[in-house]
């Protein structure tokens, strides 16, 4: 049994399927009860996916023997920094290593980009997703942004980024 991480566009049926996936668990865990399809459709409208492809960033797909089971975005930012986002493993796949072999794919694509810094936002409720990102490196970082579900700021230094030491 192996994982693969690769980039593939976030519109195309399995990373559409899991970003549908990572908004019904993080907005039914913010709601306290399952998202209904119409709240997942809603929360999907206009969510800045646009910005997970070339120029802007990219998306990639984790396969546990060939099955979608895995994703993470990475956008963009000024000053040689991107952030991570959407990053989500399907339940049933949890604990089979490919939350850091998602991690580590996100930031070798990162270092490719140029980009120094990786940081992301979450919240306090999601805390298998802090532990992950703790267990790989990423520290936590005074606010860097304001969103309505922003509640922990994680930053990770990439060596071998533009403007880092190799």
């Amino acid at each position: 049994m192996t994982w693969t991480v690769a980039p593939e566009p976030f519109d195309c049926a399995d990373a559409a399927l899991l970003r549908r996936d990572y908004y019904g668990e993080v907005a039914g865990r913010y709601w306290g009860r399952p998202a209904t399809a119409a709240e997942i459709d809603e929360g999907l409208t206009g969510d800045g996916a646009e910005l997970l492809r070339a120029p802007t960033g990219d998306f990639l797909v984790g396969r546990f023997d060939g099955r979608p089971a895995a994703c993470a975005g990475l956008v963009l930012v000024d000053g040689g920094a991107a952030e991570l986002t959407r990053v989500f493993v399907r339940p049933e796949f949890r604990g089979t290593g490919g939350g850091g072999l998602l991690l580590a794919a996100v930031e070798d694509r990162a270092r490719a980009l140029g980009t120094a810094l990786l940081r992301l936002d979450t919240r306090h409720d999601l805390v298998e997703a802090r532990g992950l990102y703790a267990k790989h490196g990423y520290r936590e970082v005074p606010a860097f942004s304001d969103g309505p579900y922003a509640q922990r700021w994680f930053a990770k230094e990439l060596r071998g980024g533009q403007g880092s030491a190799a």
